[in-house]
């Protein structure tokens, strides 16, 4: 190498060292909020557990990112769309928080998602559901992590279709997510030559599903699919079985944490056939983080809370190859990693801000086959994440569309 270009490299290397410095980490910090359901039904899923597999993620990182301290925040948004706009906007505007994460209900994501795309910041959905997300509230700084609608929606009924069983009616919450669904199932059933018999809302946190059992009953369907969750599932499946139809139904719930069964108990949940994201028995890398996270918080994960750490790291160490914490970089960066740890393998995300990743089929153990406690699902196949999640050429998103 001569003495010019010896120097001119040098030079080269000086400016890229300054410009790093000069974007470097703002505010000296990097504050990660997990804005999620801590006192309502979707906080066993998520929660406080999210907030500690968050923790988790920072404190096994070293607690810092580009020599400055990494701080996690969490909010309760009490499923109510304008207490967490109201929060989201809070941290962004006054109070210094980089990057928000979980957001655990769809409404609450889809208003979040919009904030962030104003604002340049970062959003990190693991917990809502709706392929919306990815498609009307798309932003080049929002990702949706985990799963959705459409990626468990498709393997669980493509499964039950390939039993012969073609007549299905649907009892979904009356709300984004349910609604969502819904629609989803609507269309897999159809395209699988089935047919959907009828369709019935329930309020979120029913207290009461006698009714809709009797309506799905009397509609003499083969397959009642669930397009609800946590609670609303677990008392859907309870009702179902004190009505004596789950001897000759099949139940299909589009959405089941490990916390659901863990709460049905494998008496009442055997033979439950379901698509998940994660199950913490699945390899080595699942069972070792698992069970840490198992001794802090004396249960299992549910795959939202797997995710949260998941992301959080992958934002971590997007930060460290970009030099910078600003949001627009940061998600450019994560768009050019492969996600390989203990949630994903071979995990990508796409210019929606799909996370990629491959998904697994799953039923309930009878009593009989379970080893102990949380040993609940069989895996019975595993999805390719190309194949679970919408693809792009169905996509809505403007990053997609206006290309």
């Amino acid at each position: 190498m001569t003495l010019r270009t010896s120097t001119a490299a040098a030079s080269l290397l000086a400016c890229a060292t300054l410009a790093v410095q000069a974007a470097g980490i703002s505010d000296d910090k990097v504050k990660i909020g997990v804005l999620s359901d801590m006192s309502g039904q979707y906080a066993d899923s998520g929660g406080k557990g999210s907030v500690e597999a968050a923790k988790m993620a920072v404190e096994d990182f070293g607690a810092k990112v580009l020599g400055k301290p990494v701080e996690v925040v969490f909010a309760d948004h009490q499923n109510k769309a304008d207490i967490g706009g109201t929060k989201a906007r809070q941290w962004w505007d006054a109070e210094g928080v980089d990057m928000i994460v979980d957001i655990n209900n769809s409404a609450i994501a889809g208003a979040v998602f919009t904030m962030a795309k104003e604002r340049g910041k970062v959003a990190i959905s693991t917990g809502a559901l709706s392929t919306g997300l990815t498609n009307e509230f798309c932003g080049p700084t929002s990702i949706h992590y985990t799963v959705d609608s459409y990626s468990l929606g498709k393997s669980a009924v493509q499964s039950i279709l390939a039993q012969g069983k073609k007549d299905w009616y649907i009892v979904a919450v009356d709300y984004a997510y349910g609604k969502v669904t819904a629609a989803t199932v609507t269309d897999f059933v159809k395209e699988g030559g089935g047919k959907v018999l009828g369709t019935v809302y329930h309020p979120f946190n029913a207290s009461d599903f006698s009714s809709f059992m009797m309506q799905a009953q009397a509609s003499k369907a083969q397959v009642i699919a669930l397009a609800n969750a946590t609670q609303d599932t677990v008392n859907s499946i309870k009702t179902a079985r004190e009505f004596g139809m789950t001897k000759n139904l099949t139940f299909v719930p589009q959405l089941i944490y490990i916390n659901d069964a863990h709460a049905m108990g494998l008496e009442l949940g055997q033979g439950l056939t379901f698509a998940t994201a994660f199950y913490w028995d699945r390899n080595d890398a699942s069972r070792e983080w698992s069970k840490k996270y198992q001794a802090r918080m004396k249960k299992m994960p549910s795959m939202n809370q797997a995710s949260v750490y998941s992301a959080v790291t992958q934002y971590l160490k997007a930060i460290e190859a970009a030099g910078t914490d600003d949001g627009l970089a940061v998600t450019k960066q994560l768009k050019t990693m492969k996600i390989n740890d203990m949630f994903s393998q071979n995990g990508y995300v796409r210019e929606d801000g799909r996370m990629v990743h491959d998904m697994f089929l799953v039923q309930m153990k009878t009593p009989k086959e379970s080893k102990g406690p949380w040993d609940y699902y069989k895996i019975l196949d595993t999805i390719p994440g190309e194949q679970a999640f919408q693809p792009l050429s169905k996509s809505t998103c403007s990053l997609v569309t206006q290309k």
